[in-house]
């Protein structure tokens, strides 16, 4: 279940990945599309947030940022 962190109703444009940066803040990058070369991030939106390890933060429907916790599963790798 995932837990929202930060309120920030962010927008969404069509043809745009967003993504949490490492300084913790939303930012956006053009998709790549057929021989449309994507790039060029920005960022949306400053909320400074700390990571936690073993979480994944993302963009919710609502644009809020969230969180959950990862869960890992498979086989342990033989060494």
């Amino acid at each position: 279940m995932a837990e929202k962190l930060v309120k920030l109703g962010v927008k969404r444009q069509k043809g745009y990945l967003y993504f949490i940066d490492k300084q913790g803040d939303v930012s956006c990058a053009k998709m790549a599309r057929g021989t449309k070369k994507g790039g060029g991030r920005k960022k949306v939106a400053k909320c400074g947030i700390k990571r936690k390890e073993g979480y994944l933060y993302f963009l919710d429907k609502k644009g809020d940022v969230s969180c959950a916790k990862m869960k890992r599963g498979g086989k342990k790798k033989k060494r």
